[in-house]
């Protein structure tokens, strides 16, 4: 029994390993937890203590000036950066970890480091900014997207989250880890996997590509720093953006093989309007429509702000079928937003895992998929929904969704009242169940957002079973806003504009060929009732 019991708490141990092993894949320790072998500062100020780097400075033995503590093991261009960090003593306290840096000893002096610097001090006032050190200040606050421009300066391009609930995150005076990410211009800071910053250098004499690691010391008053557990992943370097092209974001759309008839469900076209629609009306957007599912060359989506999947569901919804992958891509921070029948995936971990990611879902049982018109008469304030206007439409609305519980990080976009007679279905995976049919009444939301807490966002629409929808002004919008949105796009106050497309125009490339007798007059007439 004894052994057994031994085998059993091994092949734990070796299952716990493992996926250790698998989430740090590619990170390797820059720190050996036992000596300064590779790092090099003032001996007087730094020492291992009880496995860490630590930094020291008292009233004998003050730092004349910031000092650094510098990692001789190369000048990382593209990479990750894991680091533990924590300054154990209350009252003052002020470091940062430098990265893309440089030293001039000649000029200013032996381990001193300028550079771009993740911040952090005792008080948790400025930890999580980030700051260029004898450079340019403040390139970001915490809770802030910034791009900075040719004149040195930051510019907000977003506020994603208030400072004060980001600092709620970090623990004072205990173990916190940083994790710092660099591709290109691009630079990205998270503390305890919560995002602190998101920065595009732009700057074409001040941004650094390249540069040395080092931790710091502040001078000013006694302070104790400490550093552990440190990991670098190198990463393939990215060629520079060409000039203008620094801000293009792009977004990749999944469209569904054919499905469905005539002017149905059409995948393909739809995907190809809403891309178009994207690229002509906001500025550096990059649009590619993957056609007939899941796209065979998985470099189609490199680099993708955002993932628009409209296509079949449940179990040939490609999200199901690629899940490792999407996975990868949402820890990226890439937005995913999910059209009509792409919203239905089996419940359990592909139904938990899509809920995490975009706010909800439609579950089997619990879920219907009525066709009713529903009235949008309030709009609530949200970049999704600038440029629209209370407006009603029929289509396959499916609600009673499966929402993440309190309806954590969602924010409803379209809410409408259902008929009662949609709630009278019998027992069926589409058709109905007893608390949809004990809810009459009650308004039930079809559009929502989600901002996760990793900094990534979603998109859910129930709509988009007819077509012809797309030529509705309010319909249109609402998801070219909400894609814009997910992928961390500025939408104009008006909403991303767009042109009404014709009924020619929605007619041209559809997936089933016209049925005889098509009433081309009778659908012209609708878009013309639209306006």
């Amino acid at each position: 029994m004894q052994r057994f019991a031994r085998l059993v708490a091994l092949f734990v141990v070796l299952l716990i390993a493992r996926g250790v092993a698998r989430a740090e894949e590619g990170f390797k320790p820059i720190f050996d937890g036992k000596t300064l072998q590779g790092w090099e500062g003032d001996p007087k100020l730094w020492r291992v203590e009880e496995g860490a780097i630590t930094g020291q400075t008292t009233a004998d033995n003050p730092a004349k000036g910031n000092t650094f503590l510098i990692w001789r093991g190369g000048k990382p261009a593209d990479f990750e950066l894991k680091i533990e960090f924590r300054m154990p003593d209350a009252g003052f306290a002020n470091s940062g970890v430098q990265y893309r840096s440089r030293e001039e000893p000649k000029k200013v002096g032996r381990w001193v480091v300028g550079g771009y610097q993740a911040d952090m001090d005792g008080e948790n006032q400025y930890t999580g900014i980030l700051y260029d050190e004898r450079g340019r200040g403040i390139l970001a606050s915490r809770g802030q997207k910034t791009i900075v421009g040719a004149d040195h300066r930051p510019k907000l391009a977003q506020q994603f989250g208030d400072s004060n609930e980001l600092a709620k995150a970090i623990k004072n005076h205990q173990w916190n880890e940083y994790h710092i990410i660099a591709r290109g211009n691009h630079l990205v800071q998270k503390i305890n996997g919560r995002l602190m910053i998101d920065v595009t250098d732009n700057d074409p004499k001040k941004q650094k590509l390249e540069g040395i690691l080092a931790l710091q010391i502040h001078a000013g008053p006694p302070m104790k720093v400490q550093f552990r557990n440190i990991r670098l992943k190198e990463l393939p370097r990215q060629t520079p953006p060409e000039k203008g092209d620094a801000d293009k974001k792009k977004i990749a759309f999944i469209a569904g093989k054919p499905s469905h008839g005539y002017a149905e469900h059409e995948y393909g076209p739809g995907c190809v309007l809403l891309a178009k629609c994207l690229k002509e009306g906001l500025p550096n957007v990059e649009t590619v429509v993957c056609k007939n599912g899941w796209p065979k060359d998985a470099k189609a989506l490199d680099g993708a702000s955002a993932i628009v999947v409209f296509t079949d569901g449940a179990t040939s919804n490609p999200i199901l079928q690629h899940l490792d992958e999407v996975r990868k891509l949402m820890k990226q921070g890439v937005g995913l937003a999910c059209i009509h029948w792409s919203l239905d995936i089996p419940k359990g971990k592909p139904g938990d895992l899509l809920k995490g990611w975009i706010g909800g879902y439609f579950e089997q049982s619990w879920s219907v998929n009525p066709f009713w018109t529903a009235e949008f008469k309030q709009m609530p304030d949200h970049p999704i929904t600038r440029g629209v206007k209370p407006f009603s439409i029929e289509d396959e609305w499916y609600y009673h969704m499966r929402f993440l519980d309190g309806m954590q990080g969602v924010t409803p976009i379209l809410t409408a009242v259902p008929p009662d007679k949609t709630r009278e279905g019998p027992d069926g995976p589409y058709s109905g169940n007893p608390t949809v049919r004990s809810q009459k009444g009650s308004p039930e939301h079809l559009a929502w957002a989600r901002q996760r807490p990793d900094g990534g966002r979603g998109f859910g629409f129930t709509g988009g079973h007819w077509h012809w929808n797309w030529a509705n002004d309010g319909f249109r919008t609402i998801v070219l806003n909400g894609i814009a949105w997910t992928a961390k796009l500025d939408v104009p106050p008006g909403g991303v504009p767009s042109k009404t497309p014709t009924s020619e125009e929605l007619e041209a490339n559809q997936d089933k060929p016209q049925p005889p007798g098509f009433d081309r007059e009778g659908i012209r007439k609708k878009i013309e009732q639209w306006k």
